[in-house]
């Protein structure tokens, strides 16, 4: 039986690739390498995961506001957003923004009071589902929608001066007669509901009669409207 041949090893090399251990050595490396990769592959795949929450974000009335929303997944996810449950269908007003590696995004655009709300997005693969949700909050300037109308009545009479207001946050609202504010009792006095102010004097005398003014102010800005009652 022949010797077998022994080659040298590679110039600058200790190591003899023919040496049975060295052999052994490197198909436990390879082996380990498969291994390794393997489970990487498998924990790549598996359900959606957020990596970073979506976050709150405030719009200004007539601006854009961006969610941003970092994920993992593999397979590719499909992306849907709704606002109060509602789909948002990609377009126009609501763009879906995918941007490498990870994030997705949701872009509303010209903000109004109506954009006020709860915003989910939902990551599905074939693996599972993940969810996460922040709100829209909306700021937009007191205004004065609609102003009371000048009025003209016989003393005696309830009269009632009504306007039409918006904000967000909630504005301050008054109400001033010739330039001083409203004392109110039983018989003068205002309320405020929802998106309107109302103004009630009772028992109308010719004292009432003059110059109102109602007014609205958040931290964004503030507005004001006038009428006239004149007592006949």
């Amino acid at each position: 039986m022949s010797a077998k041949k022994v080659l040298p090893p590679p110039p600058g090399c200790n190591i003899d690739i023919n040496d049975p251990k060295v052999q052994d050595a490197a198909i436990k490396i390879q082996s380990s390498y498969r291994g390794h990769r393997s489970r990487k592959e498998m924990r790549e795949k598996g359900p959606p995961k957020i990596l970073k929450e979506l976050k709150d974000v405030v719009l200004i009335e007539g601006s854009a506001a961006r969610l941003d929303c970092r994920v993992s997944a593999f397979p590719d996810p499909l992306i849907r957003w709704f606002k109060d449950g509602q789909e948002l269908k990609d377009g126009p007003k609501y763009r879906y923004m995918f941007e490498d590696p990870d994030v997705v995004a949701l872009v509303v655009r010209d903000g109004t009071l109506s954009d006020l709300g709860k915003y989910t997005i939902s990551i599905k693969n074939t693996f599972g589902e993940a969810y996460d949700a922040a709100k829209i909050i909306i700021e937009v300037p007191a205004k004065i929608k609609k102003g009371p109308e000048n009025i003209k009545i016989r003393a005696g009479k309830t009269v009632q001066l009504v306007a039409m207001i918006s904000g967000e946050p909630e504005p301050d609202v008054g109400w001033a007669k010739d330039g001083l504010d409203v004392d109110e009792d039983n018989r003068v006095f205002y309320d405020i509901q929802g998106d309107s102010t109302t103004l009630t004097i009772k028992n109308l005398c010719a004292e009432d009669a003059g110059r109102y003014e109602v007014f609205v102010e958040n931290s964004l800005g503030m507005d004001q409207s006038f009428a006239r009652i004149d007592v006949l």
